[in-house]
């Protein structure tokens, strides 16, 4: 068993190592190492903290940490990178459900120090967490009790809102906007009665207050995310990862443990910081998001498109691409999905081979959370520099000869600026309707993460280039002089 000294050390280890991580995540270049950092942070926090002071039970704890990574290992190797924004937001329900039941540990180890000390207890009949407790003046025990409220609270929306996340990004519930009649008033409702249990428990009302706490806060994190639609999921994964983090903190405290403190702040603050930015970047009002939409304006019905698809072969595309001086790629989705970011780094060294300016085009929060667009294109060897912001790019589309959008629907969807009605209303989108001519490889015709009809598939400059990704970039390769 480690002393209470390296505990305390290791913590500070593993704070710097995950702040190196998080600041490390900004840029492309260093993004791998930064999640070194963040795995070696884990080991140290998990080690240190499994071998603390207090910590007994390891025949039951070690059989648990093997049996919990060698699931995680296995999980990540199966899952796709597409499937990426799913996985993170079931692996949030975990930290919300650990919070959860932590905190009812903990009330539970309360009451039962609290009785024996009635009955005359002395100090060392208690171990662990019941000795911590034992030593607590009557202010400290009411402050243990608030951290228990907020853990309880805050990890039991984590829990339901991940899961119905989860449910939404991997179609396995509606992507749209759904709440029960009463909607915003219903939740409201579940939070105020929320607040009456948490002061009746705080005046001394039995552990039956927490169970109804719990069970009212499941029903908001279901309803808030419910009430969320598609094209918002973004934010949604993000602030979820910050509502966990702000469970982890208040777990700390409860357990007097530093680390779980630091890095739940640190979790907490940078997920918040992250959906207000995405929020900003969408043209959201991030408080209404973060409430199910509470206070947004009633949409009318959306806008009729007219026009038909009109499709294009590879020699086509290959023709319009040998006779343009520059083109701009907007990677999405179905980039990621078929796997084409090496065929698409091959055709952009063909292309500037030939002495065409060729750039891409990222927006700033759709471009990447769904298929981390950056990483991939890392991973083919696309040279950074020509990797480009929508809003360095967007005044450059009118004097873009060709555009090739690859499995994009939200991200160049011309309907947020002309549609008032639309779901994404405001949205910042790539303008690539702009350009000379814009080909749309896609598999279909299916909508993006908002379910919308996208205007752009027909434009008279667009043509649909149908197909699997990697196939259809494929079958340009030959063709390009």
């Amino acid at each position: 068993m480690l002393s209470q000294g390296f505990v305390s050390a290791a913590a500070i280890a593993a704070s710097v190592l995950f702040i190196l991580s998080l600041g490390g995540l900004s840029n492309q270049e260093k993004a791998k190492r930064a999640v070194w950092y963040g795995i070696v942070g884990m080991a140290v926090a998990v080690l240190f903290t499994a071998f603390g002071p207090g910590i007994g039970n390891y025949w039951l704890m070690i059989p648990m940490i093997v049996i919990g990574s060698v699931i995680g290992w296995k999980v990540a190797k199966q899952v796709a990178m597409t499937e990426m924004p799913q996985l993170v937001a079931a692996l949030h329900s975990f930290v919300g459900l650990a919070a959860v039941f932590v905190a009812w540990n903990a009330d539970l180890e309360r009451r039962r120090v609290m009785a024996a000390q009635a009955m005359g207890a002395a100090q060392e009949e208690f171990s662990a967490f019941a000795a911590l407790v034992a030593t607590k003046a009557p202010d400290e025990l009411t402050f243990l009790q608030l951290e228990v409220v907020f853990a309880i609270f805050i990890g039991a929306v984590t829990f339901t809102g991940s899961i119905i996340a989860f449910g939404k990004l991997a179609g396995k519930v509606d992507g749209k906007a759904k709440q029960l009649p009463g909607g915003h008033m219903l939740n409201a409702g579940a939070a105020v009665l929320s607040l009456l249990l948490a002061i009746l428990y705080l005046n001394g009302a039995g552990f039956w207050t927490l169970l109804l706490l719990a069970a009212l806060a499941f029903f908001i994190g279901y309803h808030l995310i419910m009430g969320i639609g598609g094209a918002d999921m973004p934010v949604v994964v993000s602030m979820l990862n910050s509502y966990s983090g702000w469970a982890a903190a208040a777990i700390g405290f409860t357990l007097s443990n530093d680390l779980l403190i630091v890095t739940g702040a640190l979790v907490g603050s940078s997920g918040a910081i992250l959906s207000y930015i995405m929020c900003k970047a969408m043209n959201r009002n991030f408080i209404s998001v973060i409430l199910g939409g509470f206070g947004a304006a009633q949409s009318g019905p959306a806008a009729e498109i007219e026009g038909e698809q009109v499709a294009i072969d590879a020699a086509g595309v290959a023709s319009s691409l040998n006779n343009a001086n520059s083109v701009v790629i907007v990677p999405g989705y179905g980039m990621a999905v078929a796997q084409a970011q090496n065929a698409v780094s091959e055709l952009v060294r063909k292309l500037r081979s030939a002495g065409k300016e060729v750039r891409f085009a990222i927006h700033p929060v759709a471009g990447r959370l769904p298929g981390h667009m950056n990483v991939l294109l890392a991973e083919a060897r696309v040279p950074y520099d020509i990797v480009l912001e929508m809003d360095e790019i967007n005044e450059d589309f009118p004097k873009t000869d060709v555009t090739i959008v690859i499995g994009s629907n939200d991200i160049v969807n011309p309907a947020a600026q002309d549609d008032p009605n639309s779901p994404i209303a405001g949205m910042p989108v790539l303008e690539v309707w702009k350009s000379s001519v814009v080909f749309v490889c896609k598999r279909g015709q299916g909508t993006g993460y908002s379910g919308i009809e996208n205007p752009l598939f027909y434009k008279e400059n667009t043509r649909m280039f149908y197909g699997d990704a990697r196939e259809s970039i494929d079958s340009l390769l030959s063709l390009i002089d």
